[in-house]
């Protein structure tokens, strides 16, 4: 079973659109630009690579 969390919108005046998405016991977070983190076994692990990656963009 797949679980998305998203699209969360970060970044002011730039289109990064981040979701998070599950696939057995892995999430992994991806942005609209094409950017995907590492495979992590908690969430709350992939949704701090998403916004790392936003604040680094």
């Amino acid at each position: 079973m797949v679980q998305q969390d998203g699209p969360g919108r970060v970044r002011q005046g730039q289109e990064h659109l981040t979701t998070t998405t599950e696939r057995g016991r892995f999430c992994v977070a991806r942005c609209s630009c094409g950017w995907r983190g590492p495979a992590r076994r908690a969430r709350s692990l992939a949704r701090a690579d998403a916004q790392a990656h936003a604040e680094a963009g």
